[in-house]
């Protein structure tokens, strides 16, 4: 894996040995960002479920202004803070290792407000897919007109609870699919 655009292009990233993460590959990291792009430049995104980091060090690579990760599994974990370690990263990344609802929850508490936020957890973690998205729907976590995106499986439809998001484009590339989520006003 590596970065594709930006500051950091080229450069590869570290992952754990073995891990049975399934990383977003180049390809749809690249479809996801060509979608994004005159979003990126400022932006707080958060990368949810972020295993290495990749997604975020990517908005970072392409001018994010601050990215907030969450990932809970030890490996993925060390990985992701091996790679903001090796890139420099610093005050623009904030990682939280208790995990996404843990991260969302302290953003919300704390009135700050996201302009993209990218989710990819397991594919057949439907309870994880459903707790994100009702967060993401029922709180004001989201700026008006901010973009949550799930990578999920391009075989099952996303569920979108009601609430502020409103799915506008799904990109499928083989066994992955991208769904945009537009938040607005309730």
């Amino acid at each position: 894996m590596r970065i594709i655009a930006g500051k950091f292009r080229s450069q590869l990233l570290t992952a754990p040995r073995g891990w049975k993460t399934r990383p977003t590959s180049d390809r749809l990291r690249e479809t996801l960002f060509n979608v994004l792009a005159t979003r990126i430049e400022g932006a707080a995104f958060a990368d949810l479920f972020a295993g290495t980091g990749a997604v975020g060090i990517e908005a970072l690579s392409r001018g994010a202004r601050q990215v907030y990760f969450a990932e809970d599994a030890k490996a993925p974990l060390a990985a992701l803070r091996a790679n903001l370690e090796k890139f420099g990263i610093g005050a623009e990344a904030q990682v939280e290792p208790d995990g996404t609802l843990a991260l969302l929850r302290r953003l919300a508490k704390a009135g700050i407000q996201l302009d993209i936020v990218f989710l990819d957890p397991p594919y057949s973690d439907r309870p994880a897919y459903d707790a994100t998205l009702r967060f993401l729907a029922e709180n004001p976590l989201l700026r008006p007109d901010a973009v949550a995106v799930a990578e999920h499986s391009s075989r099952a439809a996303l569920v979108v609870p009601p609430g502020r998001l409103q799915p506008y484009r799904t990109i499928a590339q083989g066994e992955a699919a991208l769904t945009f989520l537009r938040a607005v006003e309730r």
